[in-house]
């Protein structure tokens, strides 16, 4: 990456490095159809402080936590259930079909499975999203972002052993929430798959 005669990266650089991966991160927080406008946000908020950057951390996590801060304070706000809520009524907020997987991004390798993967896309996602925020934002950041435990650390700007005890938390809570509405199987192709339980009340 380019750097300016003052040592610091090119925001040009840093926004074509990294322009994908915030947009996919935000969409995995906050929803496909907020994805592309907080995004913006983001990077809006690295030009301002790029000059600032003292290369104390990593760039990849000084942008992701920027990027996690704006998708919290998003989160946290009044109105974003409401939101979330309506655009449910009219159907605007589904993600776009990937033929990959809903925890590593790799691709997979049939077409036929891109429709039960984008069920269970949805499916698993509709549980990650019911998460409270903290929970939320560490399993995406491990389990979807693939990060180590230092680097969410400092993404989240907490300790280790912090890290550590929200994850556990987060993929417990996450466990006994899909246990309680999934039954999960494989199929004759060992394809992992999920049907919702059906409620006895």
């Amino acid at each position: 990456m380019k750097k300016n005669s003052e040592g610091k990266p090119e925001f040009q650089d840093v926004y074509t490095a990294f322009n994908g991966k915030i947009r996919r991160y935000m969409a995995h927080l906050v929803g496909d159809a907020e994805s592309e406008d907080l995004t913006h946000e983001v990077f809006i908020k690295v030009s301002k402080a790029l000059e600032d950057f003292r290369g104390d951390s990593q760039l990849s996590t000084w942008i992701y936590r920027i990027a996690t801060n704006t998708a919290l304070d998003r989160l946290r706000s009044p109105d974003f259930k409401r939101s979330v809520e309506e655009r449910h009524l009219i159907g605007e907020d589904e993600l776009a079909i990937e033929d990959k997987n809903v925890w590593t991004g790799r691709k997979l390798p049939l077409p036929d499975q891109q429709l039960i993967r984008k069920e269970m896309n949805e499916c698993i996602r509709s549980f990650i999203d019911s998460l409270p925020a903290d929970y939320r934002t560490v399993v995406v950041l491990s389990e979807l972002e693939e990060f180590k435990n230092l680097e969410i650390a400092e993404v989240l700007n907490i300790s280790i052993d912090a890290v550590k005890i929200r994850l556990s938390r987060a993929r417990t809570k996450l466990k006994e929430v899909l246990n309680c509405h999934c039954s999960f199987y494989r199929d004759n192709r060992n394809i992992l798959l999920c049907d919702l339980k059906v409620s006895s009340k």
